[in-house]
Order: C-alpha cells, then sequence, then structure tokens
C-alpha cells in the first residue's frame, strides 16, 4: 500500500483505461489519496489493492474529492457523467476542481466549463498526448484550457502526469490543441507507414533505415516510438484505433466549423475507418501499417 499525503487534496479519478491506470498510479505514487470509478470494477482491483478507494458511481468521486480527474471514451461518455442529474457537476462541491482529460469535443468543455462556473466550481479541458508510454513514465504532453488560476491550482498533479506542460488558453482550448495534434499524428502515421514499406519493398533491412532517417528531418514521436512496434509486428494498443477514429471525428468536425478542408486528416480516416471494418478497432492505431502489408 502506498504512503498518502493526507495533508493535500483528495483526488477523484473517473475512467481506468489503457492510459488512466498508470496515470492513476503515478499520482498514487506522488502521494494522493485517490478516489476512483470505472465501470468494470474488477479493472480498478490492483487500485484498490495499492490504496485507491472505490466508489460505486461518478457522483460518488464528485462528492468525495477536491479535485475530479476523467479520462473516459467519447464526448458522449463525457457529457453523460459531467451533465447528467447525478452526475459529476450536480455533486461536487463548491470550490471544487473537475478536469476532463478525454479528448473530446472544444464546445462540449466550453459548456462544461460555463455550467461549472454556475456552481461555483472550476472546470478545465486537459487532453493529454503520449499514448501508454507517456502515461506509464509520466511524461505526457497536457495541454490546458480554462481559467489560468485553476490551472496553477493542479499543476502539481499535471507536474506528475506529464512533462510537457502548457496553459493555452480559455476554456476549449485545450481541445483545440488536441485537434491540432492528432491532425499531426493522423498525416505523420501515413508517413511513417508509406515510408517503411517502401524501405522494405525496395530491399532494405526497416530497423537499419530506421537508424538514419529517425535522427533526421523525418524524426518524429512516431518514428521513434511506433515504427519499432510496426518492424516487429507488435500492434498491442497504446491508443486504440477506435479512439483514433473518434478522435479524428471531432477534429473534421470542428474543421468543417472553422471552414478548413484538411485532406491529409481525411485520407488517414478512411484508411483508419478501412481498419475498423477489417476488425481492427481495438489494436493500437500503429496497425495502419498492416494496412500496407
Amino acid at each position: 500500500m502506498m504512503k498518502k499525503n493526507t495533508s493535500g487534496p483528495i483526488v477523484g479519478f473517473i475512467g481506468i483505461g489503457v492510459m488512466g491506470k498508470s496515470m492513476v498510479l503515478n499520482l498514487m505514487r506522488g502521494g494522493y489519496d485517490i478516489h476512483v470509478f470505472t465501470r468494470t470494477k474488477t479493472k480498478a482491483a490492483e487500485l484498490i489493492d495499492k490504496g485507491c478507494s472505490w466508489q460505486t458511481s461518478p457522483a460518488g468521486v464528485a462528492a468525495a474529492a477536491d479535485i475530479i480527474i476523467t479520462m473516459i471514451g467519447s464526448p458522449r461518455d463525457v457529457e453523460e457523467v459531467y451533465l447528467a442529474d447525478a452526475g459529476v457537476l450536480a455533486k461536487a462541491r463548491k470550490g471544487a476542481i473537475v478536469i476532463d482529460m478525454t479528448t473530446s469535443s472544444p464546445q462540449l468543455a466550453e459548456q462544461i466549463y460555463r455550467q461549472a462556473k454556475n456552481l461555483g466550481i472550476s472546470a478545465l479541458d486537459a487532453p493529454v498526448s503520449g499514448g501508454d508510454i507517456g502515461a506509464q513514465q509520466g511524461t505526457l504532453s497536457i495541454m490546458v484550457g480554462g481559467d489560468q488560476e485553476a490551472f496553477e491550482q493542479a499543476r502539481p498533479l499535471f507536474e506528475i502526469m506529464g512533462k510537457n506542460i502548457v496553459y493555452q488558453g480559455p476554456a476549449g482550448s485545450g481541445q483545440h490543441c488536441k485537434m491540432a495534434n492528432q491532425i499531426a499524428v493522423a498525416s505523420t502515421m501515413v508517413g511513417v507507414c508509406e515510408s517503411l514499406r517502401y524501405a522494405e519493398k525496395a530491399g532494405l533491412d526497416p530497423t537499419t533505415v530506421l537508424q538514419s532517417i529517425e535522427a533526421g528531418a523525418a524524426g518524429s514521436w512516431t518514428l521513434s516510438n511506433l515504427a519499432p512496434r510496426m518492424i516487429k509486428g507488435d500492434f498491442g494498443p497504446g491508443f486504440y484505433v477506435k479512439h483514433f477514429i473518434k478522435d479524428m471525428n471531432i477534429a473534421l468536425e470542428s474543421c468543417a466549423d472553422i471552414e478548413l478542408r484538411a485532406r491529409g486528416l481525411q485520407l488517414a480516416k478512411e484508411l483508419y475507418d478501412q481498419i475498423a471494418a477489417d476488425g481492427g478497432e481495438y489494436l493500437g492505431t500503429h496497425a495502419l501499417y498492416q494496412y500496407y502489408k
């Protein structure tokens, strides 16, 4: 059982998925008293054994905590967890901070912010980038929207979960930044897959090619961290295909709102839709490589 710092804020965490579990473990190592909820209690068994308190609902987490973090599936899930009659905002205490770290809709983040403010609650949208590795190592990139005062209050938690922590601006700004991130990732993933397949079909060893190109102008997080998995045939999820498709749909909707034609994003979305249709929605996003094989 991990030692708790009883003088710090009580933290609630809703959603213990591929990334959420590692984020909670890092917060526990930081000494925080954590209350958790996930739809399947068995998924939180390790955390409970290490000292987390289990709550039977998001409302229970909200009522127990000073800072409530969510890392869940889709904008629809976020809306339900926060805005339902027995949801987080209805049960959180006045003065609490709620932090949605799900990749979700910028417009929904703004709505949650407004309703929270009316209740005396601070709301931050703080999506992340870095996948399962970043969550495990506490090196996530965290992009934050909302009031800067609330951001500063939550900064100690962000600094445990991530290394590149940037305040982006008013409510919704964190989600807009994440959309920019996902647009860049989508086209980069296509480029990395095509690059490796080109190397193979040209008769080169892709591992040797990687040694040369990852340190040059082609270098990227995707090339350094996911290309080795592609070469090994390891397509286990750091981030699910189905969640990436969800993110790309949000990004395309936001692009339409601001009248931007994102052709690279549209192409990547079409390729990932094919992977999902072929039964690959629970593979990692780097499974796009299989499309080219």
